[in-house]
């Protein structure tokens, strides 16, 4: 049965749509034909998930099985913002919730606005099976469980904790997707951030398995002189 809570929040959303970013996030996000993309801004939608983050599991269960992208974006950004104050049990068992429904976080933009701060925390409180968890989505046939995994690790690389990250690179540098490689460069890029001797380190261990989209993603914020040598080397 549908909430009040949920046509409401359903009602927002179709009056934040606006034609112009309906145009703009087509051809960014190229979801699938059977996909519904109103056009309504992230920023609009991130508001709307707040207001409605106390709306029943039921409810943002059937937000994630939406065809309305900015419903399932909704629904990932509603479990967001509940794990900002969960802890213990109640982390593992939206995260629970969360994995079972990978299937519905299905475009980049759902799996980025969702694998760092609702599987990331419960990550990052260290439990036996997380190497497990990232090591099950990494070798998932659906390609955003797989960009899920590395994502994820960006809430460890915020912990100063690299290992995990390192490690997803080694096992996905060899993946078919590109939109993988972009993710492994952005996660090398982030632990750069916070120690470019330890990624250039990386860099030159590993360079020649890398994907070239890897190389100029993770060079993004080194000096120049040393980006463009990794960058060259890489079109070897």
């Amino acid at each position: 049965m549908t909430t009040h809570a949920l046509q409401a929040l359903r009602s927002a959303l179709r009056d934040g749509a606006e034609p112009d970013i309906r145009i703009q996030q087509l051809r960014v996000l190229r979801p699938p034909g059977d996909d519904e993309l109103l056009g309504v801004r992230v920023p609009v939608v991130r508001e709307l998930a707040r207001a409605h983050r106390e709306l029943t599991r039921e409810d943002v269960d059937a937000l994630l099985r939406s065809r309305v992208h900015e419903e399932r974006l909704a629904g990932v950004l509603v479990l967001a913002e509940r794990m900002r104050t969960a802890r213990g049990a109640e982390r593992r068992d939206l995260v629970d919730f969360y994995l079972a429904r990978t299937r519905c976080v299905d475009n980049w933009d759902l799996v980025d606005a969702s694998a760092h701060v609702v599987l990331g925390p419960w990550l990052a409180d260290g439990p036996e099976a997380s190497e497990d968890v990232l090591d099950g989505l990494a070798a998932s046939p659906w390609l955003w469980d797989r960009r899920i995994a590395v994502v994820a690790t960006l809430a460890l690389i915020r912990q100063g904790r690299f290992a995990p990250t390192f490690r997803l690179v080694r096992a996905l540098c060899h993946d078919p997707e590109p939109l993988i490689h972009k993710a492994l460069g952005w996660m090398l890029r982030e632990i750069g951030r916070r120690d470019a001797p330890l990624l250039v380190a990386f860099l030159e261990q590993h360079l020649k398995d890398l994907p070239r989209i890897t190389v100029r993603y993770a060079t993004e914020r080194l000096p120049a002189e040393e980006r463009a040598r990794f960058v060259r080397a890489r079109q070897r």
